[in-house]
């Protein structure tokens, strides 16, 4: 059975409060084309309502003075719930730089280590090839000062006559 990992970001989202999660919601739907098309719709509707249906008997008259305060009042509330949701981007935005900040830490400590382990096989790598470096230890494949090798032409030896004459 496998676990569902949690991230900090589900933690954060679980810990919000009901307004939280409304103003949220409420910036979601007022950033919408959904959103511009219905208000234009609802605006459209009302002043045909108003001006055409009712037209003598109109509850708000042409120049919609119920409709501007309606109005005024909903930019009023907007701006209360734009606030609230970005005062949230910004916790969220908060959040994820410490996240960021925790993890950048943590890996610069995992490197260290790692930097250290490099560093102390470097120090045996040396140690090895100055062990193998010193005279008296045979290494194999690599030719030894003072003992011939066959096929290998040694200096100051006189060279052997070429085969085929003149």
């Amino acid at each position: 059975m496998s676990e569902r990992r949690s991230t900090w970001h589900a933690r954060h989202k679980e810990g919000l409060s009901r307004g939280e999660r409304a103003a949220d919601v409420l910036r979601n739907g007022m950033g919408s084309w959904t959103f511009v098309g219905l208000f234009l719709a609802a605006m459209a509707a009302w002043a045909g309502y108003n001006t055409y249906v009712l037209a003598a008997a109109a509850w708000d008259p042409y120049p919609y003075i119920l409709l501007n305060l309606f109005l005024s009042m909903l930019a009023g509330l907007q701006g209360a719930i734009l606030l609230i949701a970005a005062k949230r981007q910004d916790a969220i935005a908060a959040a994820m730089a410490r996240h960021d900040y925790e993890t950048d830490v943590q890996s610069k400590s995992e490197l260290d280590r790692l930097m250290a382990i490099n560093s102390r096989q470097l120090e045996m790598l040396e140690e090895l090839r100055a062990m193998l470096g010193k005279p008296g230890v045979p290494q194999p494949g690599v030719p030894q000062p003072g003992v011939p090798q066959p096929g290998v032409l040694q200096p100051g030896a006189p060279r052997e006559a070429e085969g085929g004459g003149s």
